[in-house]
């Protein structure tokens, strides 16, 4: 079973969570816990929705305020969110490791953006030299690209 598919109505998440549905609908609107909603505006909770707010109680019972509740209920969601994209992106990378293999899959351009190579290319830097002089107190600059 799929831990976000919404299938519990208010009052069986409430009962699985342990609290009141009236505290389920506060959650939802201090913005705790987001159940999806139907078409007819019901709120339906998954596996997910129900173990987060067993852990809002758990922190509530040590005695966490709902901001700080909310603050790390939001940073543990970025953290999940963030840990499904890096599996994502490594297995993507795994896959096109496998597609290509002994090949470079990327490397990094010189302003920092990410570019594909071909096996066996080097990236090209530029190697050009800048001099600078620094002018003498009270000259003037002369523009010597001009050649008349």
């Amino acid at each position: 079973m799929d831990e976000y598919a919404p299938v519990f109505a208010i009052a069986m998440a409430a009962e699985l969570a342990g609290m009141h549905p009236q505290t389920l609908r506060q959650y939802d609107r201090l913005g705790l816990v987001s159940p999806t909603r139907t078409a007819g505006k019901s709120r339906r909770y998954s596996m997910r929705d129900v173990a987060q707010l067993r852990e809002i109680a758990r922190l509530s019972a040590e005695g966490l305020n709902l901001e700080g509740i909310r603050r790390i209920v939001e940073l543990e969601n970025q953290v999940a969110y963030l840990a499904d994209r890096v599996r994502g992106l490594e297995s993507a990378l795994a896959d096109e490791m496998l597609n290509r293999p002994g090949r470079r899959v990327f490397a990094a351009g010189s302003a920092g953006d990410v570019i594909s190579l071909k096996a066996g290319t080097r990236l090209r830097r530029n190697t050009a030299v800048v001099v600078w002089r620094p002018l003498a107190r009270g000259a003037v600059p002369v523009d010597d690209t001009d050649t008349d």
